[in-house]
């Protein structure tokens, strides 16, 4: 093979590549994606209408606790807060847990508990352990105090957090007394 065929052979190559070259510039002239302004995707995500279920949990949050404790059992809501005992104590004296003691909780300023490092959140929201405050944070303890570290989701039903909340009055030396709705309809 001379060097004519050699250089014949060098040329097709070089054409070739300078041929692919050329279409590769003109093909990304024409179909140039839109870069995006903002990295990423946007994923369009429509909200749920109110659920048939929403609306019982509201109509319930607005039952009376004083109601609610006429109907409850200590001795039903004992059972119920076997769940508590996991972060919870309830002797008198008990020691803190994950959550503190809940001995003589009714009535008992919010975040008092000697001894047990309270959220700043608690701390924040102040005031008194009432039968209402109880209730309404038994129900949902996030939503009723925002950075709260109790990851508890709630108890959802009305006369399960009623039943514990009778229990709960009863762990004390001298009790506070139930709501008088409560004592008129007999509370356990």
């Amino acid at each position: 093979m001379d060097s004519f065929e050699i250089n014949k052979i060098a040329m097709a190559v070089l054409f070739t590549c300078l041929g692919l070259m050329a279409l590769n510039v003109t093909a990304g002239a024409l179909f140039s994606p839109r870069m995006p302004d903002k990295p990423g995707y946007e994923v369009a995500v429509q909200e749920p209408a109110a659920k048939a279920g929403e609306a019982k949990t509201e109509q319930a949050k607005a039952e009376p606790i004083e109601a609610l404790l006429a109907n409850s059992s200590a001795d039903r809501g004992q059972a119920a807060a076997k769940v508590c005992q996991t972060c919870h104590t309830f002797e008198k004296g008990g020691a803190n847990k994950v959550g503190p003691n809940l001995y003589g909780v009714v009535g008992r300023p919010r975040a008092s508990e000697a001894g047990f490092n309270y959220t700043a959140a608690m701390k924040a929201k102040g005031g008194t352990w009432t039968f209402d405050e109880l209730n309404k944070f038994l129900d949902d303890p996030r939503g009723y105090v925002p950075g709260t570290a109790m990851s508890f989701a709630g108890l959802k039903r009305d006369n399960q957090r009623a039943d514990v909340i009778n229990y709960l009055h009863t762990l004390a030396d001298s009790p506070t007394a139930l709501p008088k709705a409560a004592q008129a309809e007999g509370g356990k």
